[in-house]
């Protein structure tokens, strides 16, 4: 197994919603108003038609529960959908609390992308196994995503 990139992906968020502490922690929502991805003979933009409903917990993991649209710039249309980890560690609780950023690395941040597009010239992407990693910015996130291709 090997991972190739795949695109780099910019998402701008709105403030989050805060439902505050439930049965299985703090759930907050983050509206995605905008952004843009680029590589792997794609480009485009983010949609502000998704959100991250993240779920916090006790332990300082959050799960997040993503789902975005992307026009690429050739006016074809792609979903993506991921869950993925994040640790809340000093880092990223320091970024959050004085709307700064982190870097890639900085904490355990990973995502497991799924797209669906019925535009044929990006039907490649129906069966793409992605992972990516991520970086908190003000009001934004960052993703390096990932192809998984066999070695063989």
């Amino acid at each position: 197994m090997r991972l190739e990139p795949l695109c780099f992906l910019h998402a701008d968020l709105k403030d989050p919603i805060d439902l505050g502490a439930g049965p299985f922690g703090n759930r907050q929502i983050f509206d995605v108003v905008g952004g843009h991805f680029q590589g792997s003979g794609m480009k485009g933009t983010v949609l502000p038609s998704g959100a991250d409903w993240i779920l916090i917990g006790p332990d300082g993991v959050g799960r997040l529960d993503v789902r975005a649209t992307l026009r690429t710039d050739d006016g074809a249309l792609v979903y993506v959908q991921y869950p993925g980890v994040a640790i809340f560690n000093e880092a990223v609780m320091n970024a959050l609390a004085t709307g700064s950023e982190t870097q890639f690395g900085d904490t355990d941040f990973f995502t497991q992308p799924r797209f669906e597009t019925g535009h044929p010239d990006y039907a490649w992407l129906n069966s793409v196994v992605a992972v990516a990693e991520g970086r908190v910015l003000p009001n934004a996130v960052e993703y390096n995503v990932s192809r998984v291709l066999n070695d063989a």
